[in-house]
């Protein structure tokens, strides 16, 4: 399908569409497009109280439900529609392979229903990465929103973009621009994809279990330039990242632009003396620059945070948003939780809970934000290494707390890397050791010192997610300064 082409309604009449989960994308997929007239069957491998449950009002529409089998093709099917995290090995797909049926993602369909109901689509910024997707695609919304567009954040957080894209919620009526965050595994299943412009922030191992190798996991990263008009922004300090966009296939004019923590060059955005500056975006970038907000209007000010901004600002300044709003969207743009998020000063020690840090990358620009640090960490490390991230974080750390199953990992690289700093291993995974990981990181911590959480593992030995890893972790702080007071 062409980069500029949409599916209309009528097309979806009559098809047999296989949708795969029942989660929240495959619903939305699964009713957006039984709305539009096709036969939809949704199938999935569970078959507990809650899928039935989730099943009933499907069924009311008259979709099909199968529970209980997720791996057989359903006769007859046109298409298959999977939800993001299903591997591309996974019978259902081996299967439609076999018999000619094509595999994408919510994201593709939504990209197909652009326009579908004759009115001008809304073009797409789009930001991927390793780490930083969902606080980068906010900010960009609040820098658009600043300047007086009507926009969302969309894609990888919140709504599903199906029902973004149709409009079915008045609040998503007549947007002019998407700021649409995309994993990789969903633009692995997203191949008509073009964007306006769109960001790789970084790269670094991760989901490899998925994508079977850290070229593959890249090749779907780099998916996010293929088609973009105007810009494709990369990160000058990763080099991998214009690497992608060297081999990126874009529209005649597209640019590469860069940003930066250093001083920038021609086409690229960067900071100068505190300011965020552009030198992308203005009538003469050999020769100009034009400054854009102060690092103090980024909260949090760390310094992956004004990277994250700096990216935000590229997109929102291809799109042609003034620098007002640049600075005016950054200074409205609140963080979510459980991101670098200020918990409490204790005793003079202050409690930072980072637990969306999943993987070492996230957690080695956490560390890199403090001097001086009692670290907590542990959890699922996901194939991950951790001998780099601890000698480039060894001279921060005052103290070390390690709780999860996959702690000894994290252990051995501090004896390997950093054998003089203090370690204290809680031999345990239920979520009564957040409290007792608390108490010990204030027991190695002084006063000036951050208590961080930052895991560089996923949560899921331990808790439901990294929310409620977080939320634990503030509540242990409370409880800390209640029992101090």
């Amino acid at each position: 399908m062409g980069s500029q082409e949409v599916t209309t309604a009528s097309a979806w009449q009559g098809m047999n569409i296989t949708v795969a989960g029942l989660g929240v994308s495959g619903i939305s997929a699964a009713r957006a497009l039984a709305g539009l007239g096709a036969s939809v069957t949704v199938v999935d491998g569970g078959d507990s109280p809650a899928h039935r449950e989730r099943a009933v009002p499907l069924e009311q529409q008259g979709i099909a439900v199968r529970l209980a089998d997720a791996d057989t093709l359903p006769e007859g099917t046109d298409l298959v529609v999977t939800s993001p995290g299903w591997k591309p090995g996974s019978p259902l797909f081996l299967a439609a392979d076999k018999a000619g049926v094509d595999v994408v993602g919510d994201v593709e369909i939504a990209w197909r229903l652009r326009g579908h109901d004759g009115r001008g689509a809304a073009p797409w910024l789009a930001v991927t990465g390793t780490n930083g997707k969902t606080t980068t695609t906010r900010m960009l919304a609040s820098i658009l929103a600043a300047a007086g567009l009507r926009t969302a954040a969309v894609g990888n957080i919140g709504t599903p973009i199906v029902d973004v894209v149709l409009g079915t919620d008045p609040e998503y009526a007549d947007l002019d621009v998407l700021a649409v965050e995309l994993s990789s595994y969903q633009l692995h299943w997203a191949p008509s994809l073009r964007a306006h412009s769109a960001a790789v922030l970084n790269l670094a191992p991760d989901h490899l279990d998925w994508h079977g190798s850290m070229e593959a996991y890249a090749a779907d990263k780099g998916r996010v330039y293929e088609g973009n008009q105007v810009a494709c922004v990369y990160n000058v300090a990763d080099g991998a990242t214009e690497d992608l966009v060297r081999a990126a296939d874009v529209e005649e004019g597209c640019r590469a632009v860069g940003f930066t923590l250093g001083t920038p060059g021609p086409s690229q955005l960067g900071v100068v003396d505190g300011i965020l500056v552009d030198r992308a975006f203005v009538e003469d970038r050999h020769k100009q620059a034009q400054e854009l907000a102060e690092i103090a209007d980024v909260d949090p000010p760390a310094p992956h945070n004004i990277a994250n901004a700096l990216a935000a600002a590229a997109l929102a300044r291809a799109f042609g948003v003034p620098p007002k709003a640049v600075r005016d969207g950054l200074r409205a743009f609140r963080p979510d939780a459980h991101r670098i998020e200020h918990v409490a000063e204790v005793d003079g020690v202050a409690y930072v809970d980072d637990s969306k840090a999943t993987n070492t990358h996230a957690a080695q620009a956490s560390l890199a934000a403090y001097e001086s640090i009692v670290w907590i960490a542990g959890g699922l490390a996901k194939g991950a290494t951790f001998d780099e991230l601890v000698v480039r974080s060894a001279k921060r750390l005052r103290g070390v707390v390690l709780f999860g199953a996959d702690r000894a990992l994290i252990g051995e690289a501090l004896a390997r890397h950093a054998p003089e700093v203090p370690v204290v291993d809680l031999d345990r995974t239920d979520t009564g050791a957040m409290p007792a990981a608390v108490q010990e990181a204030a027991r190695l911590a002084r006063a000036g010192d951050t208590v961080l959480l930052a895991p560089a593992c996923a949560s899921m030995d331990m808790f439901a997610n990294y929310n409620q890893r977080g939320d634990m972790f503030a509540e242990a702080v409370r409880e800390l300064g209640a029992a101090g007071a």
